[in-house]
């Protein structure tokens, strides 16, 4: 009975052009993060590289490291369809403050601009971006031209 309640709540959404539009920024941007990771598509490392990077170097525990390339996989998907975006933005708001905590805060604030660390060590201020449209998203849902939008009509 209760998540008939929840639900509807989760998917409310108005027909507003901001939270469509950092929808699909932050689902563009993290598309190739993502398929780097899954299937190796743009010189990414695929699942077998991945998981050896964040079990081995990161030294996470392989069920965390799994979860971590699901969310990111499939927050990618659902930010780009806008379904269920609350929820993806609340788990996506969960990774990235885990990748701040446990990889890029010990690099400082700003990305690797000028090569002055290794390759591959950057700073926090992308993570930080994405968790500022993370709230945003939380708060608004989905938004104009979002599956949310679609079901919040549905069941009207």
């Amino acid at each position: 009975m209760m998540h008939k309640e929840i639900i509807p709540e989760l998917l409310a959404t108005d027909n507003s052009w901001t939270p469509l539009i950092l929808r699909l920024t932050l689902g563009i941007v993290l598309f190739p993060h993502a398929v780097q990771k899954m299937f190796g598509w743009f010189r990414g490392p695929g699942l077998a590289g991945e998981m050896k990077f964040m079990t081995e170097v990161a030294g996470l525990p392989s069920s965390v490291a799994v979860m971590a390339i699901f969310v990111e996989c499939a927050g990618m998907f659902c930010l780009l369809t806008g379904m269920a975006t609350r929820i993806v933005a609340v788990a996506l708001f969960g990774l990235f403050t885990g990748m701040i905590i446990c990889i890029h805060r010990k690099n400082g604030f700003f990305m690797n601009w000028f090569g002055k660390l290794p390759a591959g060590q950057e700073g926090f201020e992308f993570h930080l971006l994405v968790l500022g449209i993370c709230l945003v998203l939380m708060i608004t849902g989905g938004g104009k031209s979002s599956m949310d939008s679609w079901w919040q009509e549905a069941a009207r």
